[in-house]
């Protein structure tokens, strides 16, 4: 029986995958904290410390903090992009909240936006 080898995505693979899902306004599928997540990343950038954060709306999944229903406002994150793992873009409709700069606290330097 052979080895399988999985594709090991490096920081800059997941870096391009969230930036084509924030242009093209996709949902993606990623591991992070060692939880499930599912969300749309509206802005992707650096921080004060300029380490590349991605601002994104989670609506499905799980979370530490706990996830309201679709819809909520509470649902924003700010992630660290080198923390994520087994990143997939999803077909889907897109989720967010209206209030999308309201924590807009996690991104310095936009490098993307969704709204732009």
């Amino acid at each position: 029986m052979g080895v399988i080898q999985a594709k090991i995505q490096t920081v800059e693979d997941i870096y391009r995958l969230v930036r084509t899902a924030v242009v093209s306004m996709r949902p993606i599928r990623a591991t992070y904290h060692d939880r499930d997540r599912w969300f749309c990343p509206h802005r992707l950038g650096r921080n004060n410390e300029g380490r590349v954060r991605v601002l994104c709306y989670q609506y499905a999944g799980e979370s530490s903090s706990g996830l309201q229903a679709d819809g909520s406002p509470e649902n924003w994150r700010c992630i660290a992009l080198e923390k994520l793992c087994r990143v997939r873009l999803l077909e889907g409709s897109w989720h967010t909240e209206p209030n999308h700069s309201s924590p807009q606290t996690c991104i310095v330097d936009v490098d993307v936006d969704a709204e732009d």
